[in-house]
């Protein structure tokens, strides 16, 4: 192929084979080559759904609702009190709805911590036999013979997902019903959601452990840390901005998932001044102050709920195909849409790409796991990665590959967000509202950065890295949606 009338100092955009960009190249032409495929699947645009709803008037509403939310930090909580539904031998978990029998070693080892954690069992084996619904356990403390003072009757454990509650988690995702939360409320919409607060990294409960340090760490969070933080939260006239901080964390390299620097940052010094002022113990302000310091994942568990409360009001209009829930349980990866907004829409959970601790590897990983990619779902996390490049320090690839994830993103969102904008690319805003209908005309899926966690319970978090949503969600979700006959 000649190009002699052209202009060499043309760019050519190559999304054929790679030999035709060769010989473009060998002309003297700069090329960029596009990795295009067209999608495997059938998918006409649909305009209307089975009932004849006008599909894109319903997704502009939907992420309208999305993005003019305002996400604040209102107060903090303990679960059995504050969130919806909670009770007594409830636990709450990441992903979709799942049994003791299908649930991965991660999410088993978290419940056996939350056991131990509420005092429902005195070892980890008992309390394996109280998950799994085998028989009841008989707790309280013994004084001399068989006499049991303020025993309890423990019955089988219930397991529901935190989507079903208004709360998220990360990871295994578990919420017992003594774990202090953060309440986020949406002040635009008036709805609330929920998460714990965040441990660390490494051995913790939400990655899988439960050795009695990982106990003892939950305790003090329960028994200092929370009611330190509430008293600051609660003393702040209209709380804390979260929608605000997360742009604000956009702006200084986080992508407000696997990133956090910035978050935490800006978390920490907008509550020291009411820690100071609500707190009298001179000690315990220190401790508090270093915990959220040295944790550098500590605002993940305040994101996440913010998106959570962002995303909310969009359920619920009648033929919307926007993302409003994506999660994954470790076993099996799941979507809610805008439109249905109690239908799961579910596909076994993938495998993570990513970066692995000292001693470990992919054969120790378990599958995708935790409701973090609300994120995503929201219009940050992975759909913000252009903005931070220092990311893939922790889960792997180059800078390149941060700023093709968000151009790439584009292709499947409705719209850009008006607030959780990108410096890196021209303070364009980040993609927003996932489009089932566009996941299956591009076949191109949600790009998901994330922890990994040992296959075995009992370990914690043994890498970090990067991978796709599964596909098959976003077909079945669009199928349903789509006429049954040619009248789209």
């Amino acid at each position: 192929m000649k190009l002699e009338s052209f202009d060499r100092q043309l760019t050519v955009i190559n999304v054929g084979l790679e030999t035709f960009a060769e010989s473009v190249r060998a002309q003297g032409v700069e090329v960029v080559d596009v990795d295009f495929r067209p999608s495997p699947y059938d998918a006409p645009r649909l305009y209307r759904t089975r009932a004849g709803v006008d599909i894109e008037a319903a997704n502009a509403e939907a992420v309208r609702r999305i993005a003019s939310g305002k996400a604040v930090l209102v107060g903090l909580g303990i679960a059995r009190d504050v969130i919806p539904g909670m009770r007594d031998q409830m636990i709450l978990h990441a992903g979709p709805p799942i049994t003791w029998d299908r649930m991965c070693g991660p999410v088993r080892g978290a419940i056996i911590g939350a056991c131990l954690y509420e005092g429902w069992a005195q070892s980890p084996d008992d309390a394996a036999q109280l998950a799994a619904g085998v028989g009841a356990q008989l707790v309280g403390v013994q004084l001399g013979g068989a006499q049991l003072v303020g025993a309890q009757l423990i019955a089988p454990l219930r397991f529901e997902p935190c989507h079903h509650h208004h709360a998220v988690g990360p990871m295994a995702g578990i919420i017992s019903p003594s774990m202090p939360v953060w309440i986020i409320e949406n002040a635009a919409f008036g709805n609330r959601a929920f998460c714990t607060l965040n441990e660390g990294l490494g051995k913790v409960l939400r990655f899988g452990a439960f050795a009695p340090e990982v106990i003892e760490k939950l305790k003090w969070m329960e028994t200092t840390l929370y009611p330190a933080l509430d008293r600051a939260v609660r003393s702040m006239d209209g709380g804390v901005d979260i929608k605000n901080l997360i742009a604000q964390a956009l702006y200084m390299g986080d992508e407000c998932h696997n990133r956090n620097k910035a978050g935490t940052s800006l978390f920490l010094r907008a509550i020291a001044p009411a820690l100071a002022r609500t707190c009298g113990d001179r000690e315990t302000i220190a401790r508090v102050i270093e915990f959220i310091d040295r944790n550098d994942h500590f605002f993940l568990n305040l994101s996440m709920p913010a998106a959570k409360a962002l995303t909310e009001p969009a359920e619920g209009i009648e033929g919307a195909t926007i993302v409003t829930t994506m999660a994954r349980n470790g076993t099996d990866f799941g979507i809610r849409i805008a439109g249905l907004p109690g239908q799961w829409f579910v596909a076994p959970a993938g495998r993570v790409k990513g970066l692995y601790f000292p001693g470990f590897t992919e054969a120790d990983a378990n599958p995708d796991m935790g409701d973090s990619t609300i994120t995503e779902t929201a219009g940050f996390g992975g759909m913000a990665m252009a903005g931070a490049p220092a990311i893939v320090k922790f889960v792997g690839g180059v800078p390149q590959d941060a700023l093709d994830a968000t151009l790439e993103m584009y292709d499947i969102c409705a719209t850009e967000h008006n607030t959780f904008l990108i410096p890196a690319l021209n303070f364009r805003g980040a993609p927003l509202g996932i489009d089932v209908r566009r996941v299956v005309e591009t076949g191109i899926s949600p790009r998901l950065n994330t922890g990994i966690a040992h296959k075995e319970p009992g370990i914690g978090q043994v890498g970090a890295g990067l991978l796709r949503a599964p596909i098959e969600c976003f077909v079945a979700a669009f199928e349903e949606m789509r006429p049954t006959t040619d009248d789209r």
